[in-house]
């Protein structure tokens, strides 16, 4: 397996390695057969969801997969083996009248402006709690994100993006801008009571109020804790990006732009989150059709078919 992962995934890997050795630590590599496995992922998926045993699937299909690179093995038993199925989930989706509502409630709140600008630019949670001042140009209207937070064993650290496409610029709308002008005037005035001075480039837009980086994990406790509070505890923080997405869908934002925005690494991940939502574009394409060789195919089919005098 790669040595090139962030150490969040790396202790996912571990933990999936774990399992596996709870369960197949006693069987000589060679004679793991499909079956052998597929006992291994029953056992575990009467105590861990099937999400974390497919992934279990995944690591190990991979480091058996090297061990027949090696010539360990001949075969990979994991390519056998079949995971139980991840059962698809409905995505918690706010509509616009919602999205303000929440807005509206959450007013002086300090997730408010976390909850603001993930619905303005469907950046992930922990892309927002990276961004810093120097990232946002509020003269032009725009932010990029080029970092992002990362918690592992309670310890925050800063990671690039996994992608080149989730480094990305993204423009913001006029009311986040005036949005984020309030808030910085806020947080220097902030910082100035408590005698930091003046929040440098590097400053984080949603420091804690010691300008540290708030830690992702407490923050999400938080805003479940908050919208247990405000009769809404099926919206997650992750609700707000795929409420952006859908908006941008329901507007005819083409779907490459739509990829774009949310950093995704291809549009095929976006169609393949978001396809379902897309409705109407058949009639559309129907009708631009009709505008571009209506004319021609109604003088065309003056005869009735089949007609051919």
């Amino acid at each position: 397996m790669s040595i090139h992962v962030t150490p969040a995934s790396a202790q996912r890997y571990k933990l999936s390695l774990a399992y596996a050795r709870q369960h197949l630590g006693d069987r000589r590599l060679q004679t793991l057969r499909p079956a052998d496995l597929a006992a291994f992922y029953a056992a575990f998926s009467r105590s861990l969801a099937p999400r974390t045993v497919r992934h279990a699937h995944l690591v190990l299909h991979k480091a058996l997969e090297q061990a027949k690179i090696w010539n360990l093995i001949r075969d990979n038993p994991a390519d056998l083996a079949k995971p139980p199925p991840i059962p698809e989930t409905e995505i918690s989706i706010l509509q616009p009248d919602q999205a303000r509502e929440l807005l509206e409630r959450l007013r002086n709140h300090p997730l408010y402006m976390l909850a603001a600008l993930a619905l303005a630019t469907g950046a992930r949670r922990n892309e927002l709690l990276a961004l810093r001042w120097g990232d946002v140009d509020l003269d032009a209207g725009q932010m990029r994100i080029e970092q992002a937070l990362e918690q592992v064993n309670g310890a925050v650290q800063v990671k690039s993006p996994k992608t080149r496409a989730g480094r990305r610029t993204l423009t913001l709308p006029p009311a986040m801008v005036v949005e984020l002008r309030q808030h910085w005037r806020a947080q220097q005035e902030q910082r100035m009571a408590l005698g930091m001075g003046r929040s440098p480039t590097d400053g984080l837009v949603l420091a804690a109020i010691d300008g540290s980086p708030q830690r992702p994990d407490p923050i999400s406790k938080r805003w479940g804790e908050t919208m247990d509070r405000l009769g809404m505890p099926e919206i997650t923080l992750h609700s707000l990006r795929h409420t952006h997405a859908s908006m941008l869908i329901a507007a005819g934002m083409n779907i490459l732009t739509i990829s774009r925005r949310l950093g995704h690494a291809s549009p095929t991940i976006t169609l393949g989150t978001y396809g379902h939502m897309i409705h109407g574009t058949d009639a559309q394409a129907a009708a631009i059709l009709d505008r571009a060789l209506g004319s021609k195919m109604v003088a065309d089919g003056s005869k009735e078919p089949g007609n051919t005098r």
